[in-house]
């Protein structure tokens, strides 16, 4: 049964997925990206406090209940609506419903060309922000914003890779190549670059880079670009901050970056779960695990994987282990492919003398990857550095 949320003290809003009307199944991921575009515009609103996407993602393609949505989710307001893109138009139908009693609030529909897509995503997040919150008239999103991209090719390419990347660590490789392709048509493309990035740290980390020194400049440099391309966006700052981390860049910028996107943006859940992974890789096991949290309410029906294998993690580092085991099970689980959540979880075992349970993760970790203990680790500090190796090196028998 799924939990009962308390509402925030603030007006709240969950956007359902938009239904594809374009008569191609291929399209999904263009009605998805669309409805990725209304809540980032929404989330500008400083007021408003917006459920993620990945958590309003469940709901696809279910009989939606707007009062259980709204009780499960924790919101005031449930948005929805349809997209269709055909011969280069396109028209978004959306309607603003209040989730406690199933009053509809406001209904309109929204047609442009496909050129004007993203004015037209502007239109709907300003109208659903006038409606509940009439005084201020969604200053913050009617305000002149950049937009990343003029180039509606390498945006499609984008939003390929990025449901891709969204729907399974195994997917990483190929939305690189997407991320590239998007890239190489717009070069200063802030977010592709970033989630670039992203993918040549993700290789890297899960063993499956062929050549690690090679995709660490790349990485680096994607990263590098992309804050010179970011200005306030804050996916951006915090996807090329947790990538130059990785790397090795000073941590304390890089903690700046992602609190820089916070207070651009204290709604984004994934920029909590990176400020909280940042804080892991610095040696603050607490304070990841408090910024986690914060991303599980932000998002509480997400693909929980990466955030329950982050706390996971800086319970192993803080040496409790017994309330690591759980969470880490849980982040395999979720997703089997991750290869971080095997280590950690094999080390555990290792300092808690269950040496058979974690040489069988060892050999569940030999299936995703021959890289059992990582050659570059992001850890800042020495003892979890020694506390992650030891533990691991014990579950593999001694491999060094």
């Amino acid at each position: 049964m799924p939990t009962t949320l308390p509402l925030p003290d603030k007006p709240s809003i969950a956007v359902l997925p938009f239904a594809n009307m374009s008569g191609d199944p291929e399209q999904e991921y263009f009605a998805d990206g669309m409805v990725e575009e209304i809540i980032t515009a929404l989330s500008r609103i400083r007021w408003l406090f917006v459920i993620a996407r990945n958590s309003s993602l469940i709901y696809k393609g279910q009989a939606i209940d707007v009062k259980q949505v709204g009780r499960e989710l924790g919101v005031r307001y449930v948005l929805e609506g349809s997209v269709r893109k055909a011969g280069g138009r396109v028209r978004i139908n959306a309607q603003l419903i209040a989730a406690l009693g199933g009053a509809h609030l406001w209904a309109d529909h929204f047609d442009g060309s496909l050129e004007d897509v993203f004015a037209l995503q502007d239109r709907v997040a300003s109208n659903v922000a006038g409606v509940i919150e009439p005084e201020l008239q969604a200053a913050e999103t009617t305000r002149s914003v950049g937009r990343p991209t003029n180039d509606l090719t390498a945006y499609d390419l984008y939003l390929r890779a990025y449901a891709m990347v969204l729907s399974s660590d195994a997917r990483i490789p190929e939305a690189l190549c997407l991320m590239e392709q998007a890239i190489e048509r717009d070069p200063r493309y802030g977010p592709a670059l970033a989630w670039g990035a992203f993918c040549y740290m993700r290789r890297c980390q899960d063993g499956r880079s062929q050549d690690p020194e090679t995709d660490s400049r790349k990485g680096t440099d994607l990263a590098r670009r992309a804050l010179q391309a970011a200005g306030d966006d804050p996916g951006t700052l915090v996807n090329a901050a947790l990538a130059l981390a990785y790397f090795g860049d000073d941590i304390g910028a890089m903690m700046a970056l992602a609190d820089r996107a916070l207070v651009l943006n204290p709604s984004f859940a994934r920029g909590w779960n990176i400020s909280g992974a940042l804080r892991w890789y610095a040696g603050q096991p607490e304070i990841a695990i408090e910024h986690a949290e914060a991303a599980l309410r932000l998002s509480p029906r997400a693909r929980i994987g990466v955030v329950y294998g982050l706390i996971g993690a800086a319970h192993f580092l803080a040496r409790r282990f017994d309330e690591a085991v759980p969470k880490l099970l849980l982040a395999i689980e979720e997703d089997p492919t991750y290869p971080d959540q095997y280590r950690y979880l094999a080390a555990c075992y290792a300092h808690m003398g269950r040496l058979d349970d974690a040489r069988e993760l060892v050999e569940r970790l030999r299936t995703l990857t021959p890289v059992i203990v990582p050659p570059h680790l992001p850890l800042r500090n020495p003892e979890h550095r020694e506390l992650f190796l030891s533990g691991l090196r014990l579950a593999a028998g001694g491999v060094a």
